[in-house]
């Protein structure tokens, strides 16, 4: 008959038990409260945008300027303080005294309306600027992205190339230990191998600098790892733009949509200047209390002798006008006009660039996409099929190591080119849909 025997852990060792598991559980809300500031998984580029818009340093330091303008407009639309003024009197070897109470209520009949509307433009134009601000951090991203998506589609092109020149070597290796192939051609392969592999280090580093620039829009760290989820081909695959007319587009840009609220603030300035050269009033009220006594003595109600004197009490009430005789504003009037043409030739140098820039962006993208599609179509499959015939042809024994590699050099460089190809009309489409200014 078995025994057995159930080993119970002490009592005095179920508290430890339970704050070690209390300590497991912090360290793991921890660490995904940590792992929640990096991506996790492969991200694609509309991620990567959302990201940058709500993390990057820059952008959410001009953010501020939103509360700034809030604040203006609140400030501009405070009427001015009231002023009050206590003073006191006394006769110097006297007995007489007066104390005095002043209220001076300024009533700004026009000047607060002209502070709030300049304000208001202010804060219109702060917005703007904030908004054009992330229409360039989305063109920096998707720069960005399809700089590392290059570079990664260039280095794994090599590595192919690598991997299928290494299994060269190990069929030549055998070839030639049975006497079938030369050494040389083995050598020769292997020279080539490590001209990959040296190119390969180089790529690599390149992807690594375009993977951190990537990742400083985003607000990362340096030491985070992010993983690229589109690759080249789909983001030239993936191509969308307005379809709008140049001068709508051009109308609705962030930037000349500033420009525009740019000419509203000097209208603004212009009728402020025009309100503070009016004239004014201010409401005043005193309240004074004079005591008064004489050196003499009279006889009171009572048949007693007293000091002549009484206490006296005034109360005034008037109003202050300020009439622009000297000073109308002219020459603040003046200076908000001419800023006023210089805002109205702003914008109109604003709206000439945008449309510019929409139209020369459109020619560069649709040749852009012709290239791509000669590219796929023709060229790279072409290429591809005569480095396999080349290949087939040495294998058969009717062809020479250095055609292979003189061949396997050819295809690397049009793929190369392809890559370029495919990162201009990427970067074609970024500027098309940057200065149309889409937001994702």
């Amino acid at each position: 008959m078995t025994r057995q025997r159930r080993i119970c852990a002490p009592d005095r060792l179920q508290p430890i038990g339970a704050f070690t598991m209390l300590l497991l559980l912090l360290a793991g809300t921890n660490a995904a409260g940590q792992g929640a500031a990096v991506p996790v998984g492969p991200l694609s580029l509309q991620d990567a945008v959302r990201w940058a818009i709500e993390r990057e340093p820059g952008l959410r330091a001009e953010r501020t300027g939103i509360d700034v303008a809030r604040g203006n407009v609140s400030q501009a639309g405070l009427k001015p303080n009231p002023t009050i003024s206590l003073g006191w009197q006394q006769q110097p070897g006297g007995s007489d005294n007066q104390t005095a109470l002043t209220v001076v209520w300024p009533l700004e009949l026009f000047r607060a309306a002209g502070r709030v509307a300049v304000a208001e433009r202010e804060a219109d134009a702060t917005r703007f600027r904030i908004t054009d601000r992330e229409r360039q951090l989305v063109a920096e991203v998707r720069a960005a992205y399809g700089a590392a998506a290059a570079a990664q589609r260039e280095l794994d092109v090599l590595t192919q190339l690598a991997d299928t020149a290494t299994r060269q070597i190990e069929v030549l290796r055998s070839r030639v230990d049975s006497g079938a192939a030369p050494a040389l051609d083995r050598d020769l392969f292997l020279v080539d191998r490590r001209r990959l592999d040296a190119d390969r280090l180089l790529l690599d580093a390149r992807a690594n600098n375009a993977r951190l620039a990537l990742q400083r829009l985003l607000g990362l760290d340096p030491t985070d790892r992010v993983a690229l989820g589109d690759t080249l081909e789909s983001l030239v695959e993936a191509r969308s733009a307005a379809s709008t007319s140049t001068d709508l587009l051009a109308r609705e840009r962030p930037d000349v949509q500033a420009a525009a609220t740019g000419v509203r603030i000097a209208d603004a300035a212009l009728d402020r200047a025009h309100r503070e050269g009016r004239f004014d009033m201010s409401l005043f009220g005193t309240y004074t209390r004079m005591q008064t006594m004489f050196p003499q003595l009279g006889v009171g109600a009572r048949g007693v002798l007293q000091p002549v004197g009484d206490t006296f009490h005034y109360l005034a009430l008037g109003a202050t006008l300020t009439v622009p005789w000297r000073n109308d504003n002219r020459g603040e009037i003046t200076a908000a006009e001419a800023r006023r043409r210089a805002a109205e030739a702003q914008f109109a140098a604003a709206a000439l660039q945008a449309r510019t820039e929409i139209t020369a962006a459109t020619t560069l993208d649709q040749q852009s996409l012709n290239a791509v599609s000669l590219y796929a179509q023709e060229i790279l499959p072409l290429a591809r099929q005569n480095i396999d015939v080349v290949r087939r042809t040495y294998d058969l024994g009717r062809g020479t190591v250095a055609d292979v590699l003189a061949e396997q050099r050819r295809y690397f460089e049009i793929e190369r080119a392809y890559t370029d190809a495919l990162k201009q009309a990427y970067d074609a489409r970024t500027t098309l849909l940057s200065a149309q200014g889409v937001q994702p």
